[in-house]
């Protein structure tokens, strides 16, 4: 896979796949805007090389077309105060004008499309669409590292068009190899952390890890499963029936395999799903039929932070509970602080995506690790091993 290290830009449009899925509020502001800033190196070296660009992004799910809420329009304004440049805008990303914006671009200039999305043949991965798009431009270069795991028109079928210039730029780049040095060369102990809702979500990456760490710590809504299998009462906890006899198993694999999977013993527990809540510490293999875990609890906290300040290499995908309620973050903020404090000794920390993102930006954390993706679909399919048809397409 060639870099856009490789290629000098000068006098070259790109077509650049972005990944500029930003949250907005109710008046279109940003409210966190860190995949623009993970895009910002690969723009700004193109433009410094005399090049010109032309990005190319989706922005949540439009069912029925062009729809405002959904516009790309409302983050031109941050867009071009990130990159010091007046961002041009085409009001649709293909046809008669933005082909005629793209071709009349000056070296420097940077044009930004109109949502992929607002076209079905976007996700359907349709060749001509793809072809229109690669009228735009005269190199392609892919950054969207959030959606190489999907074969949509944009990211896996338009690099078809440009055989020979095509690359992946910074982000891709960075995604990929903090991927494969946690996969393929970890330093030992090797820790990942595991957390979120449902056992379902995570089986294929947990029986992957199953080959490749020491330890494996399950937080979360997740580790109820668990609790239920061996027996323990979980009262109006979160957990999957159907997947009793699947947590059985993921144990007696760990076991054989010589991994310390490690589980909660305490947790938060609540008489409701709400921040106000009445709370008390106890045993999560005892909660009462009325009540339900929220969090994991101090005892199980200092668990955890133990085995991690033990380890040399860290993956944390999910949070330990309910951590946007403030009463139920702790768990979570005592594994981001562990994280962090194992990071500062030496250790390589790397944050998938997500969840686990926004709770080590909630508590002003992201700086102090390793690596934070911006991928958390993308980041999980990739280390289950599959094929990521982004990835491939600039491969092929």
């Amino acid at each position: 896979m060639k870099t856009i290290d490789e290629l000098n830009f000068s006098g070259k449009r790109a077509l650049v796949r972005v990944d500029f899925n930003v949250p907005l509020d109710e008046n279109f502001t940003i409210t966190d805007d860190n995949r623009i800033q993970g895009a910002k190196a690969t723009i700004k070296k193109i433009l410094a090389d005399g090049g010109s660009v032309v990005l190319m992004s989706h922005l949540g799910r439009p069912k029925d077309g062009p729809t405002d809420k959904y516009s790309l329009r409302h983050i031109v304004k941050h867009l071009s105060d990130v990159l010091g440049v007046a961002v041009k805008f085409a009001d649709d990303c293909i046809g008669e004008e933005a082909l005629k914006v793209s071709q009349n671009l000056a070296a420097g200039e940077v044009l930004l499309l109109e949502n992929l999305r607002f076209y079905k043949e976007e996700e359907k991965g349709d060749r001509a669409f793809a072809e229109k798009l690669s009228k735009l431009g005269d190199v392609y270069v892919n950054d969207a590292f959030g959606t190489a795991h999907r074969a949509h028109a944009s990211t896996a079928v338009v690099a078809d068009f440009f055989p020979g210039n095509k690359f992946a730029g910074y982000l891709m780049a960075a995604e990929i190899n903090n991927a494969e040095k946690i996969m393929n060369n970890p330093d030992r102990p090797f820790t990942a952390i595991m957390g979120g809702a449902k056992v379902s979500d995570k089986i294929e990456l947990i029986e992957a890890l199953l080959d490749k760490v020491d330890n494996l710590i399950i937080g979360g809504g997740m580790a109820y499963t668990f609790v239920k299998a061996q027996g323990g009462e979980i009262g109006k906890s979160l957990v999957e029936l159907d997947k009793l006899d699947l947590a059985n198993e993921l144990l007696k694999k760990a076991e054989k395999k010589g991994v310390n999977l490690v589980l909660p013993t305490d947790a938060q527990i609540a008489d409701r799903f709400a921040n106000d809540a009445d709370v008390y510490n106890g045993a999560n293999d005892a909660i009462p039929a009325d009540r339900e875990g929220l969090d994991i609890g101090p005892e199980s906290s200092a668990h955890f932070a133990d085995v991690i300040h033990a380890s040399n290499t860290l993956l944390w995908n999910g949070p330990m509970g309910v951590f946007e309620f403030d009463t139920f973050a702790k768990g979570t903020r005592a594994v981001a602080d562990a994280v962090v404090g194992a990071t500062e000794r030496g250790a390589f920390s790397l944050i998938g995506g997500g969840d686990s993102a926004a709770a080590v930006s909630k508590f002003g954390m992201t700086e102090h690790v390793s690596y934070v993706s911006t991928g958390g679909g993308a980041l999980l399919e990739y280390m289950e091993g599959k094929v990521l048809p982004g990835v491939k397409a600039l491969n092929d």
